[in-house]
């Protein structure tokens, strides 16, 4: 009997160096590997308890987030006579379109909402300006005085905003360089809420996370700080420039105190402030018309940016490549 060379011998050996082809249903038990293991999901009262848990949190979280937004729609296309006698039920004397149009007519709904978004607008663009460049002074230029003004910005996270409120207010009355009464002025409302501490620190964190080198490249080809900031930094921070503008225009449409203590002049006043002021001579379903509208606003803006926002949370100061 001849024998095979070495060569073929070893070519027709088996392999045992090479690793043993998972099977299809451990690599599944490996996915779906959690919390619970693959045991205890086959029992009885985990395998249907489970889901039922699941399902009822669900709905939890539904009947509450939803269910208010609902009701107020319901009420704000009813009658007053069918808001007081049954809340609950769905529209006894039927759906009163006529209410929104009304709303938006005798109560001036259109007029609030149109301060509002001016509010809104102004306090979008003073907040990005003072929150990009002092967060570009103190992460990216960072002066030797630097450390000093973050600590001072994030004490002031550490006081109650009631704290503030009248030296903020004599300060408006009466500014302390220029002496101008800012009083039923939108400056009132937009000066404040650019000087936002956490908005400033978020900003700075999220600079932080930016490579050095690429600020040292920048500079090695002869940009200016304001090239640095228009061309380099702005373009980087486009997601944390997305959560900070929704959270400022989410946080000026429903701010009451401080518009209500600077905007006396009811033409001026925002919606927020308006329909507590008219709510006594305004008829309940009117009134919920005027709720449901707005609410919608901010609502629509998250759903619309909800991506954008979730996405500049969940990255928390890094740089995707």
């Amino acid at each position: 009997m001849t024998s095979l060379p070495i060569t073929e011998q070893v070519a027709t050996a088996p392999d045992d160096a090479a690793p043993a082809k998972r099977s299809p249903r451990r690599t599944a038990e490996a996915q779906e590997r959690g919390i619970i293991s693959t045991a205890d999901r086959r029992r009885p009262l985990i395998r249907y308890g489970l889901p039922t848990v699941q399902v009822l949190l669900f709905v939890g979280v539904l009947v509450a987030g939803v269910g208010p937004l609902l009701w107020l729609l319901k009420s704000g296309l009813s009658t007053s006579q069918d808001i007081l006698q049954g809340p609950m039920e769905l529209w006894p004397s039927g759906i009163q379109w006529a209410n929104v149009p009304n709303a938006w007519t005798k109560v001036q709904i259109g007029s609030y909402l149109g301060n509002t978004a001016i509010i809104a607008i102004g306090s979008l663009l003073s907040t990005l300006f003072v929150c990009t460049t002092g967060a570009f002074v103190l992460s990216v230029l960072r002066p030797k005085w630097g450390p000093i003004v973050t600590g001072a910005v994030l004490a002031t996270l550490f006081l109650p905003g009631v704290i503030s409120l009248v030296p903020l207010y004599l300060t408006i009355l009466k500014m302390p360089v220029l002496g101008v009464n800012l009083q039923n002025t939108f400056w009132a409302v937009w000066l404040p809420q650019a000087a936002g501490a956490f908005n400033i620190l978020v900003m700075k964190r999220y600079f932080d996370a930016i490579p050095r080198e690429l600020i040292e490249a920048a500079r090695i080809d002869g940009a200016s700080n304001v090239r640095l900031f228009t061309a380099l930094i702005v373009p980087l921070s486009k997601p944390i420039l997305g959560v900070v503008a929704l959270l400022t225009v989410i946080g000026s449409w429903k701010d009451y105190l401080w518009p209500l203590l600077v905007l006396p002049d009811p033409k001026l006043q925002p919606i927020s402030v308006a329909l507590p002021r008219v709510q006594e001579t305004t008829e309940i379903s009117l009134q919920m018309s005027a709720l449901f509208l707005a609410v919608l606003v901010p609502v629509v803006l998250f759903l619309v940016f909800q991506k954008q926002f979730l996405r500049g949370v969940g990255m928390s100061g890094g740089i995707k490549e």
